[in-house]
């Protein structure tokens, strides 16, 4: 799903990844836990990766990145795609699928090594969320 962001939004140098996590599930370790493997895998290529709680069963990683426009003299725009949503993917990403997903849309040329040798995009199990069902 690519959408353009609000106009108001400030433009992004570097894309921006945002985890919005569920605090009634408790997902607050798995979001960092994907921050910090993003972080280390993107360090030069990312400009931040913002945690961002909320409620009702939510576990979504989306990405803001600027999209170059045509024509030299146009300012670029700034684009976000939802990189997983648990509920629309089914439980939660490998870390390797979301890597490969981040990598595809700021650095497509880029080898991920033994992430891209081995094959499973499946998501991990659907986790059920008491509080939020």
């Amino acid at each position: 799903m690519v959408e353009k962001a609000e106009e108001a939004a400030a433009p992004y140098p570097l894309p921006r990844v945002t985890i919005k996590f569920c605090t009634q599930c408790k997902w607050m370790l798995r979001a960092a836990y994907f921050a910090q493997e993003l972080l280390s895998t993107f360090s030069t290529s990312l400009g931040e990766v913002a945690l961002q709680p909320s409620t009702g069963g939510t576990f979504v990683v989306e990405i803001f990145h600027q999209v170059p426009s045509s024509s030299p003299s146009a300012a670029s725009t700034v684009q976000n795609r939802i990189l997983w949503d648990r509920k629309a993917d089914g439980g939660f990403p490998e870390t390797k699928e979301l890597k490969r997903r981040v990598r595809d849309v700021i650095e497509p040329g880029r080898d991920l090594g033994h992430v891209d040798r081995h094959g499973g995009t499946k998501g991990a199990a659907a986790e059920a969320c008491e509080d939020c069902s």
